[in-house]
């Protein structure tokens, strides 16, 4: 198993993926695609992935249509995706992904977080050369060989294929995640959720004295409304 196995191993034990907290990300996530590529999901392949993760997380379909008819309405503020880099105690890489409709606020309050943690904001470019960006799909497993799939897919993008008990991973570069997606639909193949992660390339042991310092920040950063992801180089 590669990297991208054990990334995904230890990220299903964070606690932060509480339900209400998946269902505001995926609440902005939906504005943003809708502002993007319109309301029909036939037409907008960032939206059909959205609602594919929001049947994932059971976010209730009045939930989902209420968030398509809102994001619709062109006097609604759209959200500006911002990336933040900086460093946790002991020498940790951070990276914050957030969707936000005041940057000002957002900047204020993860700067704050830093200082608070006594960790600090880097400047752009200083920590995301870090991590790979990656795209990932969520299969059923039901009927498909993990390993002739992986062999069928690596001329669309795909790196790292495995099975864990909730189906079939895809994992692949930022990049192909348009081919992945398109070549997953054109074989009808359902995608149970797809979306984007950063692993880091090295990560970094700590003493557990260490890591729940590193631990007082990423809550911090996590429980903010304009957070959408967290990441870091600490071993887990």
């Amino acid at each position: 198993m590669g990297r991208a196995f054990e990334f995904r191993k230890a990220r299903k034990m964070k606690r932060w993926s509480a339900m209400s907290k998946a269902f505001t990300r995926i609440g902005k996530d939906i504005v943003m695609a809708v502002k993007e590529g319109g309301p029909d999901p036939d037409a907008n392949s960032r939206l059909r992935a959205v609602i594919q993760n929001a049947k994932a997380v059971n976010m209730p379909k009045d939930n989902v249509d209420r968030a398509i008819k809102r994001a619709s309405d062109k006097s609604l503020g759209d959200y500006k995706e911002v990336l933040f880099e900086g460093y946790a105690p002991h020498g940790i890489a951070i990276l914050v992904e957030t969707a936000t409709d005041n940057n000002t606020r957002t900047v204020a309050n993860v700067r704050s977080y830093f200082n608070k943690c006594n960790g600090n904001m880097g400047t752009s470019g200083s920590v995301e050369f870090m991590f790979d960006h990656t795209c990932n799909f969520r299969i059923p497993a039901e009927g498909l060989d993990s390993e002739e799939l992986e062999l069928e897919l690596i001329d669309f993008g795909a790196e790292e294929v495995f099975v864990d008990e909730d189906g079939i991973l895809i994992y692949g570069p930022f990049e192909s995640f348009g081919a992945l997606q398109k070549e997953l639909e054109n074989r009808e193949i359902e995608i149970l959720s797809s979306g984007f992660e950063r692993i880091p390339q090295v990560t970094k042991a700590l003493t557990e004295e260490e890591a729940a310092d590193v631990e007082k920040l990423l809550e911090k950063l996590e429980e903010d409304d304009d957070v959408q992801n967290v990441y870091h180089s600490m071993e887990e």
